[in-house]
């Protein structure tokens, strides 16, 4: 009678484990990656596509672009997070340069964060001896980028019992690498407002 009763209540907290751990399994679905996401005022995808997409036009709509023969060479910057939430800054840079790229009117060169691997693969094919002459990249051989692209993201944050109001401000800078001058620049603007 005893093992009986212990082999009920056994039984019965297995049910309810598993009962309670089917219950907390999230639901996963695929979503329309360009649908407008609402889940709360930090910065988020849709953020992320708005500036990419008005930054690029506003850039391939710029004289640089649009006066020259050829495509101008840029390099990129990381822009800088100036507010006090974490933001993945490299994925906007990416999300640009991968909007510009695919126009086919600008030319990108590695970025300063991405040099180290260009040195290191140009020493690989010329100094390990592992590749024959005629076939190995050539040093001194890279192409200087004449512009660099650079910018930040800052936010402005207000909130009361059942408000949140948060204004983020994109800024991009398009400037002269010989002469340092700024020959674009432009910027977005998104407010969010969550209430209770």
């Amino acid at each position: 009678m005893f093992n009986l009763k212990r082999i009920h209540l056994l039984a019965a907290m297995c049910v309810l484990i598993i009962t309670v751990g089917c219950a907390s399994s999230p639901s996963v679905k695929y979503g329309d990656s360009k649908g407008v996401e609402t889940v709360n005022t930090d910065f988020g995808s849709t953020d992320l596509q708005t500036i990419a997409e008005a930054m690029t036009r506003s850039l391939l709509e710029s004289r640089v672009v649009l006066d020259s023969r050829e495509p101008p060479r840029v390099t990129v910057y990381d822009v800088r997070n100036k507010t006090s939430e974490y933001i993945d800054t490299s994925a906007i840079t990416a999300k640009i340069r991968a909007q510009l790229t695919r126009s086919g009117r600008v030319k990108f060169t590695v970025s300063t964060t991405e040099m180290q691997n260009q040195v290191d693969e140009l020493k690989r094919q010329t100094q390990s001896g592992l590749y024959s002459a005629q076939n190995q990249t050539k040093m001194g051989n890279m192409n200087g980028a004449k512009y660099r692209v650079e910018g930040f993201i800052g936010s402005i944050v207000k909130q009361t019992k059942d408000v949140k109001d948060v204004f983020y401000n994109f800024h991009l800078s398009l400037i002269n690498n010989e002469t340092g001058d700024i020959e674009w620049e432009d910027e977005k603007e998104i407010r969010k407002t969550a209430t209770r």
